[in-house]
């Protein structure tokens, strides 16, 4: 049976919860101080503000001008929702009094107990935030008392047909389990900081949803200039298909494409790797030009180098790629790896291949993207989701490895993400007859056959060239390369 679905109206947060609330339910939503409760309860009511005065929000913590102030700050006016004062004062003015027959509890507990009810007889609303039911706490005679009342109130919510969010904080849930019973669901709102680079992350946990499935886990989240936005941690499911041969990508170079028998299979990942200089970004942004001109729609995600720096270099060798960002058919994204998080990142490449038709994702490199992602778990396991997407979606992945030895044995990636690659290119320094050259090799390719061979790699104003098989070069892989017989090296 399909269940209604009511929108939270909180970018991402439907998808987590498989379409948004269940109606007549009542949810908690727990965070600390700060964490966006007060936030994401406004969106909440905004998204329901075409339903004309069924929209209601009691606060007993802020006053109504203090939530109007911060709503502004988002660009809210919040002219469509009811908004009613319970704080101690109630907008009324403060007096010195002493109570003198009853408890001070006795007295404000049953006051604010007649005030929620009758706001809610009031304003009949479909649609309610209280901001926040820990207060009540603090106004009842014992913990009993304040249980029922929470109970009753949740039950007559229920009754009328009312979906509610009732703002808690952490600490009270623990001390009183048969609410979080009582409620249909649970959302809570976490700010931690990141003990690697002294910076918040904020993510969003579901832990308990009845009536319905949600993804689980813990969900990235951002407070934005237009309010909360949150990233579903998505675990890709990979659905194979069968490869077509006849698309192919060539590599714009004759010689490179003899390399790999010609080119590479669209939809497949690529590990191009090699030490800090070798040309793995120059050679990356060749391959973007030279798909576009089979109007093949690319982009590159650049946490390292910029897009200028890139640019200028593609200038200098007559790489035409200004061009291509002109028309469209390539694209380049500067990301800060100290400001993303691994759900957001790939949220960005599913709009890019979504809405923008983006065929080829190159990121530049995996060493910017391990630093963004440090605090997130391993960065296979982000890499191989991302791969899962591209491989669904038949996307051509390029992945830019840096190689921190130069000499020594080789390591194809330090970070052992080669084994998800259906091919490897690695491009390596060399000594050949006094001089420092670039090689370069086809290591793997999981669909089809390649040559085995060592190329001379050269970045010229003419752009790039790859030469010939280095018949008498030897030692390349043990990171001590060799001529077995100088001879003259094939011109390139």
């Amino acid at each position: 049976m399909t269940v209604n679905r009511i929108p939270t109206g909180v970018a991402g947060l439907d998808e987590i919860l498989k379409g948004g609330f269940i109606p007549a339910s009542s949810y908690l939503l727990l965070g600390g101080p700060g964490a966006g409760k007060t936030i994401l309860s406004l969106q909440f009511l905004r998204q329901c503000r075409n339903i004309e005065n069924h929209c209601l929000f009691l606060s007993l913590t802020e006053s109504v001008t203090t939530i109007r102030r911060d709503a502004a700050s988002f660009g809210w006016k919040l002219e469509e929702i009811n908004l009613v004062d319970l704080t101690l004062s109630g907008g009324e003015p403060a007096t010195n009094g002493e109570y003198t027959v009853f408890s001070p509890g006795e007295v404000e507990e049953e006051t604010i107990w007649k005030k929620i009810y009758a706001a809610i007889a009031e304003y009949r609303p479909e649609r309610l935030v209280i901001d926040a039911v820990t207060n009540l706490r603090y106004l009842s005679t014992d913990e009993y008392q304040y249980r029922k009342h929470v109970q009753q109130l949740i039950h007559h919510l229920s009754k009328l047909q009312c979906l509610s969010l009732l703002l808690f904080e952490p600490g009270e849930l623990e001390r009183e389990q048969s609410i979080a019973m009582t409620v249909d669901g649970i959302l809570w709102l976490h700010s931690d900081i990141s003990k690697e680079r002294v910076t918040e992350i904020r993510t969003l946990e579901i832990t308990k949803f009845r009536g319905s499935d949600y993804l689980s886990g813990r969900h990235s989240m951002r407070i934005t200039p237009d309010g909360i936005v949150v990233y579903p941690h998505c675990i890709e499911v990979l659905k194979r298909s069968g490869r077509d041969d006849s698309e192919k990508l060539s590599t714009g170079v004759s010689t490179l494409d003899r390399l790999l028998m010609g080119g590479f299979y669209l939809g497949t990942c690529t590990l191009l790797t090699g030490q800090s200089g070798t040309g793995k970004s120059t050679l990356a942004a060749h391959f973007l030009v030279n798909a576009a001109q089979q109007n093949i729609r690319s982009i590159m995600y650049c946490f390292e180098e910029g897009a200028e720096s890139i640019l200028d270099r593609c200038r200098d060798i007559n790489i035409p790629l200004q061009a291509c960002l002109k028309q469209g058919t390539v694209s380049l994204h500067e990301v800060n790896p100290l400001e993303m998080y691994p759900d957001e990142f790939l949220a960005i490449i599913r709009r890019d291949v979504k809405e923008n038709d983006r065929q080829i994702v190159v990121i530049d490199s995996l060493r910017g993207y391990n630093l963004a992602m440090d605090e997130f778990g391993n960065l296979a396991a982000n890499i191989q989701n991302i791969l899962n997407y591209t491989r669904r979606k038949r996307v051509t992945l390029f992945l830019l490895n840096e190689m921190q030895d130069i000499i020594g044995d080789l390591r194809v990636s330090e970070d052992g993400v080669s084994y998800l690659a259906d091919n490897v290119l690695m491009i390596r320094y060399a000594e050949y007859s006094g001089e420092i050259i670039k090689v370069i090799a086809c290591l793997k390719k999981r669909h089809g056959n390649f040559q085995a061979d060592l190329r001379e790699f050269k970045i010229t104003e003419q752009g790039i060239l790859v030469g010939e098989k280095l018949s008498r070069l030897r030692g390349l892989l043990t990171g001590v390369p060799q001529v077995e017989d100088l001879g003259e090296k094939p011109v390139l």
